[in-house]
């Protein structure tokens, strides 16, 4: 069976004008029907043919190659969930801010944030970012904006002494625009991204996580540390947790929807459990496991102030937040004997490498090795 040639399209935007992009390898018969097109012109800079971008050349490119050529449209309806497994999240905050002021940030950025059901959280920063960015250049069309301007742009950025994850999101919602609302095939990637920090990341004892929950008397507050630290969650995955994702009968917590909208399990131990129960009779939460005075999600900040004030009570001097407490879930696990595959899994990290970082934290074995300041006579 005749295999048939590819020719795939992407968006092009040149001299300010919408275009369609063609890109095919080298072949007498395809370049012959690309010339029978309306006005085909080579680019440079994208290096690929290109036509004006009409509902009639788009036409006549499917017409054109019918039965010739398979016409690869991948990236020029681009317009997929990226999360297609979870529900559209609602970014009506952001339409109510953003859609009024079109100048700021297009109507074009928003909706495809939707479409592809980026988080509340993402969507947020990316529009805030690209406002900014926006701002930076008064007058002047997104489309005239080329790879100089935006280097000059993220020197700006670095000099107002960002931090680096900070300087990331920057190129991150910027290149949103271009290579995906816009569809420019790799126009910035040639912008230089800043180093990564290797920062290790700050970690209690067990002596010390004790003190903390041992801190405070409140029952709520005490079974808000024990599950921030004993199940490894991130802030945001406790403030997710709904009465149905107790596995009890499994000793399992259920995570829905997490970094990267991934689901996963973590464990729910015996201590944990009976702890929950207890709260569970005293408060009785009717959703989400962890609920305000009023019903519904608990409040970040409040979460916050828990582990801030416990911090205070047990006297721990050294900076330490809620984050704090997973990773020392995953270092003392790390120093336990717990497989790194399983602590990733725990996580819910993506790669090992991000868990890897664990093992630069971990002071086990530390403590036997001897300094070969012990071998010499040192008189003091």
């Amino acid at each position: 069976m005749h295999q048939l040639t590819i020719v795939t399209l992407r968006h092009l935007m040149i001299d300010s004008q919408k275009c369609i992009g063609i890109q095919f390898l080298h072949s007498k018969v395809i370049h012959a029907l690309v010339k029978t097109l309306n006005s085909p012109r080579w680019s440079e800079a994208n290096k690929m043919v290109y036509i004006a971008n009409t509902p009639e050349n788009l036409s006549a490119i499917f017409t054109t190659f019918k039965g010739i050529a398979w016409v690869n449209c991948r990236y020029f309806y681009r317009n997929k969930p990226v999360f297609s497994n979870t529900q559209a999240e609602d970014i009506t905050p952001i339409k109510d801010k953003y859609l009024k002021r079109p100048d700021l940030c297009p109507p074009d950025y928003i909706a495809l944030l939707e479409t592809k059901r980026y988080s509340l959280n993402t969507s947020r920063t990316y529009t805030a970012l690209f406002s900014d960015f926006v701002r930076y250049f008064p007058g002047k069309p997104l489309t005239e904006i080329n790879e100089l301007d935006i280097r000059q742009y993220m020197s700006y950025i670095a000099q107002q002494r960002k931090s680096l994850s900070y300087q990331n999101q920057v190129i991150n919602a910027i290149k949103f625009y271009y290579e995906q609302v816009l569809d420019m095939p790799q126009r910035f990637y040639a912008i230089e991204r800043p180093r990564t920090e290797q920062k290790l990341p700050s970690v209690l004892s067990e002596n010390e996580i004790s003190m903390v929950i041992g801190a405070t008397s409140n029952l709520k507050h005490k079974a808000i540390l024990v599950t921030i630290y004993a199940c490894g969650l991130r802030l945001s995955e406790l403030l997710n947790l709904k009465l149905t994702d107790v596995q009890s009968d499994r000793h399992l917590l259920l995570i829905r929807g997490a970094k990267g909208k991934k689901d996963r399990n973590t464990v729910l131990s015996e201590t944990t459990l009976g702890l929950l129960r207890k709260y569970y009779v005293a408060f009785r939460p009717k959703e989400f496991l962890f609920e305000g005075q009023r019903g519904g999600r608990y409040s970040a900040k409040s979460v916050q102030n828990i582990v801030k004030s416990a911090l205070g009570l047990a006297n721990i001097k050294r900076p330490a937040s809620t984050h704090t407490l997973r990773h020392s879930f995953a270092t003392h696990l790390l120093e336990n004997g717990t497989d790194l595959r399983y602590i990733q899994t725990l996580l819910g990290h993506s790669s090992p490498k991000t868990t890897e970082i664990y093992t630069h934290v971990s002071t086990k074995g530390l403590k036997d090795v001897v300094s070969p300041i012990e071998k010499l006579k040192i008189e003091y």
